[in-house]
C-alpha cells in the first residue's frame, strides 16, 4: 500500500520537471509561474502544438536558462520513452489533453487516444525510469470536475464523489484518472490528482465560451447560447489555478485528490449578460448593445446541468483560496484580450501556428 505523505521535503536542487501541454491555456500559466519562481528547477515544456498549443503564450520566458521546450506527441510511446531516458525527469505535471466537449462528440476516438493512451505512455515511462527509487518522484495528473457527471440544484462535488461522466471528453478524463490511481496501487507509483472547475483568463483559445464571446462582441457577431442558458458552472481564474497546482506540487500528499474550484457558480446566461455589460463599458458602446447579440441555439447532446466544486479540502489542508471574485477576474480577462488584439488575430486566423517554425526550425 502506498503511504500518504507530504512530498514537500522530497525536493532537491535542480529538479527536472516535465510539464505536458505547457503551450496550452492552463499549461502556459503554470510553466511561466514555475520558471519564474524556481530558478534551481529545469522546466521541460512538452507540447505537440495542436490547434490549441501556442508558443506565443510563452515568448517572455522562452530564452530563460531553466526552461526548455520539446515538441512531442504523448501518444508516441517510443518518443516518450526516449525523452524520459534522455532528460531523467524527476516529476511529471500532466496537463496535456483534448479538452473541448463539442469536439469530443465528433471525435471520441481521438480524445480516447490522447487522454487515455497518452497518459498511459507517461505512466509507463515514469514507472520504468523511477522503478529503482521512487524517492523524490511524483506523477501529478490534472483532471476536470466533469468526471463527476452532473449535479441537481443542490450539492457540491467532493473528492469522494463517484465518477459519472456523460460526454466522450469526461469519459476519457475519467479513464485517465483511473489509470493513474491504478499505477499507484499496483506499482507504487507516487501520484497526486487534482480536479478543477471551468477555467477562464488570458491566453485561452477562442473556442471556449468567454474568449469566444469576447471576440464575437468585438466583431458584432452572434453570441450562441445553448438551450435556455440555465446550465450552471463554477468558474476559476486561471492564475489562481496555476498557484493551486504549484501548491499541490510542493505540499500535497501522495495518493491524494484535491478539488480546485472558484466558489463562483454562474448560470451561463447570467455570465453572458455580465460579460456583455462589461464589454459595453470597455468598448464605450450604448448600454445593452452587446446583449442584443445573444442567440439561443439547439442544445448539445449529453449537456450536464450543473457543476460545482467543494474546494474546502485544499483550502483547509494547503491554505489555498481564490484571489479574485469572478467580476474582477472577468474584467481583467476582457482587458487582456482588448490589449492583445494581435494575439487574438493570430489565433483566429491560424497564423500563430507559424511561430514554432520561425523560432525553433
Amino acid at each position: 500500500m502506498l503511504k500518504k505523505e507530504s512530498i514537500a521535503s522530497k525536493y532537491n536542487p535542480m529538479n527536472n520537471i516535465l510539464l505536458t501541454g505547457g503551450a496550452g491555456f492552463i499549461g502556459s500559466h503554470v510553466v511561466r509561474l514555475l520558471v519564474a519562481k524556481y530558478h534551481d528547477y529545469k522546466i521541460f515544456n512538452l507540447d505537440n502544438l495542436t490547434y490549441a498549443g501556442n508558443l506565443e503564450n510563452l515568448r517572455d520566458i522562452e530564452d530563460k536558462e531553466n526552461y526548455c521546450f520539446i515538441k512531442a506527441d504523448i501518444t508516441n510511446t517510443a518518443e516518450i520513452d526516449a525523452l524520459f531516458q534522455k532528460h531523467q525527469f524527476d516529476q511529471v505535471v500532466h496537463l496535456a489533453a483534448e479538452s473541448h466537449v463539442d469536439r469530443s462528440i465528433t471525435d471520441p476516438i481521438g480524445f480516447a487516444k490522447t487522454n487515455i493512451i497518452g497518459t498511459l505512455n507517461l505512466l509507463e515511462a515514469s514507472k520504468k525510469l523511477w522503478a529503482s527509487n521512487y524517492d523524490g518522484k511524483l506523477f501529478y495528473h490534472i483532471s476536470t470536475d466533469e468526471v463527476y457527471g452532473t449535479l441537481g440544484k443542490e450539492g457540491l462535488f467532493t473528492e469522494t464523489t463517484p465518477y459519472d461522466p456523460n460526454s466522450p471528453y469526461s469519459a476519457s478524463k475519467a479513464g485517465s484518472d483511473h489509470f493513474v490511481r491504478a499505477y499507484g496501487e499496483t506499482y507504487g507509483l507516487p501520484f497526486v490528482i487534482s480536479n478543477c472547475s471551468n477555467n477562464y483568463g488570458p491566453n485561452q483559445f477562442p473556442e471556449k465560451l468567454i474568449p469566444l464571446f469576447i471576440n464575437n462582441i468585438i466583431e458584432n457577431k452572434p453570441l450562441p447560447v445553448y438551450g435556455d442558458g440555465n446550465y450552471t458552472r463554477d468558474w476559476l481564474y486561471v492564475l489562481d489555478h496555476a498557484k493551486a497546482i504549484d501548491l499541490i506540487l510542493h505540499k500535497g500528499k501522495v495518493k491524494e485528490t484535491y478539488n480546485i474550484g472558484g466558489f463562483n457558480e454562474w448560470k451561463n446566461i447570467d455570465l453572458v449578460k455580465l460579460l456583455c455589460a462589461q464589454m459595453d463599458v470597455k468598448l464605450e458602446r450604448a448600454k445593452g448593445s452587446s446583449e442584443k447579440l445573444i442567440t439561443y441555439v439547439k442544445d448539445r447532446p449529453g449537456h450536464d446541468l450543473r457543476y460545482a466544486i467543494d474546494a474546502s479540502k485544499i483550502n483547509t489542508e494547503l491554505g489555498w483560496e481564490p484571489s479574485v471574485t469572478f467580476e474582477q477576474g472577468l474584467s481583467r480577462t476582457i482587458d487582456w484580450y482588448l490589449g492583445n488584439s494581435e494575439w487574438l488575430n493570430h489565433v483566429t486566423t491560424g497564423t500563430y501556428q507559424e511561430y514554432y517554425e520561425k523560432q525553433y526550425q
